[in-house]
């Protein structure tokens, strides 16, 4: 569990990072009128979780340390986006069509709903 916690953290941190050096690139060429930096970041991770997700899936590492490091840790630290996504892309290839459904509008209109109660809240 120890190990899996620090693997997790390791990947966090570096996915963390690279967000982070993204976000300063991309106000140096596009301003900040729009959030480009989180767009792009969110899309790169989407296709980052699913290849590597991929990879694994078809050579049955899926359990591995190695997919642990890379999707938990580096994808979740790089955008939690990326973990949406393809948790809603395990729902929809289950069969769970409803679960599908319920997960994202939930997480998304009620996601954008909590964040304006708090702001509201504190404002």
């Amino acid at each position: 569990m120890l190990r899996n916690l620090l693997i997790v953290g390791i990947g966090s941190f570096l996915g963390g990072m690279l967000r982070y050096l993204i976000s300063l690139l991309m106000k140096n060429f596009c301003g900040q009128g729009f959030p480009w930096a989180t767009l792009l970041v969110n899309l790169m991770g989407c296709f980052l979780i699913g290849l590597i997700f991929g990879l694994f899936s078809r050579f049955n590492g899926v359990n591995s340390l190695w997919c642990l490091l890379l999707t938990t840790g580096f994808c979740g630290g790089f955008t939690t986006f990326s973990s949406f996504a393809n948790e809603g892309l395990q729902l929809l290839s289950s069969g769970n069509v409803w679960g599908f459904v319920f997960y994202v509008s939930v997480s998304v209109i009620l996601g954008v709903a909590l964040v304006a109660l708090a702001y509201l809240l504190v404002r």
